[in-house]
């Protein structure tokens, strides 16, 4: 069982607007994650993406710490890089060599491979992920949803404790999201997901809401998801400053 762990302990963003002006786009947070696949859901622009930039050392805290296997972000980066994988939201930002194998190979270096070693794990790693017949192919002609599967083939490729992922299916075909879900779902490391695909969401063991930077709603996936789709068709309120009480819940470490 993955045992790894992320914490978050009133850790907060801000960031300079274009004119300048200090705006708080995380308001002070604290959570455990310990559960096995978590989604977080929310509209544009709510703090989903920060949260997760932050988790992975790409957003500097304004306050508060955050730990990764217990690892502080902010004081050993590198510790934390080297356990944790980002899946963007365009895998094109992660895709950097010129084709698919070298790509993951690129990836294998971390681990300290020699070149050969490294070539034939590449084949390996990409037979495995039935990925094989796209080793030679150039990662400018892949589609989106083959872009985002080599993405996290590579990620895999250093057996990672935590995968971040923002938004990994929202470019994607009903074909080429199911098997990109697939993948995501079954692979050994934790996932934390930003999504809004509702069905993934349901499908992880925990969903954590976030709106206007704070975390308004955090438990049981159905229950919260629920709630926000409310709220986003009209019947129900957007949340206000304090997090309703009702959509806190107590859960499990690990429903895996």
């Amino acid at each position: 069982m993955n045992t790894s762990t992320v914490k978050l302990d009133a850790a907060s963003v801000r960031v300079l607007d274009q004119l300048g002006t200090s705006r708080t786009t995380l308001e002070s947070t604290t959570l455990d994650l310990p559960q096995r696949r978590i989604a977080l859901v929310g509209s544009n622009g709510q703090g989903k993406t920060t949260l997760l930039r932050a988790i992975a050392g790409l957003q500097d805290l304004a306050e508060g710490s955050i730990s990764v296997d217990g690892h502080d972000v902010a004081t050993e980066l590198s510790a934390v890089r080297s356990t944790l994988g980002f899946l963007f939201a365009d895998p094109s930002a992660q895709l950097i060599m010129p084709t698919v194998t070298e790509d993951i190979q690129l990836s294998l270096r971390r681990l300290g491979l020699k070149r050969r070693r490294r070539q034939e794990r590449a084949t390996e790693l990409l037979a495995e992920a039935g990925l094989g017949h796209l080793s030679e192919r150039s990662v400018h002609a892949l589609s989106g949803g083959e872009r985002q599967l080599v993405a996290l083939t590579g990620l895999l490729a250093v057996d990672p404790s935590v995968i971040l992922a923002d938004e990994p299916t929202s470019a994607l075909d009903l074909v080429n999201r199911a098997q990109v879900v697939t993948e995501l779902m079954n692979v050994p490391a934790r996932l934390i997901v930003a999504t809004h695909d509702l069905e993934l969401a349901r499908a992880c063991d925990r969903v954590i809401w976030v709106h206007a930077g704070q975390v308004v709603g955090d438990g049981e996936p159905g229950e919260i998801v629920d709630a926000y789709v409310s709220a986003a068709q009209g019947r129900t309120p957007w949340p206000g400053t304090t997090p309703p009480t009702h959509l806190a819940r107590t859960l499990p470490e690990d429903r895996a």
